[in-house]
């Protein structure tokens, strides 16, 4: 069996890796640090299981996901993130990720993860079981967020904060010009208009 997991912190990656290898000590493991190389690595290896992070420098957790589901559409992926899974989850599900995990997980809750994702099955934990189930409950309309491309929302996330357009390009390793062309399209999206309206919006829907 051959896994890659993708992260930008060493320290996870072997953390990832260690409690792996106790369950699967003959698995080859492979490690890179950001989307590139995750879906460079793919594309020329034949993997069995992707673990990958949802937010890395430059091309992210969620444009690799998409890149890899275009080519290997039964290949299983597993999504790690700091984030809540309100989120990213929902995105990541139905980006086709086979699951997806908080960084805090157990353990076992990885080993049963990736059990059931290599049996070609979906890993869903109760909080996203009511996600979904929340979201088909609500067939009114998307919340403004909601309708943001997946580097959308991560430019909000990060001008939510207060970060500057150079330090959100240099976190993305894209422009300043280029975040600044993803602010725009975000207030123009969401009927918003400065960056104060888009840090109470994300104060009142729970983005931090």
């Amino acid at each position: 069996m051959r896994i890659i997991i993708a992260d930008d912190h060493a320290f996870l990656r072997q953390g990832v890796e260690r409690i792996l290898r106790k369950e699967f000590p003959t698995a080859e493991i492979d490690e890179v640090a950001d989307g590139e190389d995750l879906v460079k690595k793919v594309m020329q290896y034949q993997y069995d299981l992707v673990i990958s992070d949802v937010s890395m420098p430059g091309r992210g957790g969620m444009e690799a996901l998409h890149a890899i589901k275009e080519q290997y559409p039964k290949l299983p992926v597993l999504m790690l993130s700091m984030y809540p899974e309100d989120h990213y989850a929902l995105r990541a599900l139905k980006a086709g990720a086979s699951g997806y995990l908080s960084k805090s997980m157990a353990p076992e809750e990885l080993i049963t993860a990736v059990r059931r994702v290599l049996m070609g099955r979906k890993y869903i934990t109760a909080s996203v079981a009511e996600l979904l189930t929340d979201q088909f409950s609500e067939p009114e309309g998307k919340l403004p967020h909601e309708t943001l491309s997946d580097r959308e929302f991560e430019v909000l996330k990060l001008l939510a904060t207060g970060m500057g357009l150079s330090d959100i390009g240099k976190t993305l390793f894209i422009s300043a010009t280029t975040v600044s062309t993803y602010r725009t399209r975000i207030l123009e999206k969401m009927n918003l208009k400065t960056n104060a309206d888009l840090i109470r919006y994300a104060l009142e829907n729970g983005l931090f």
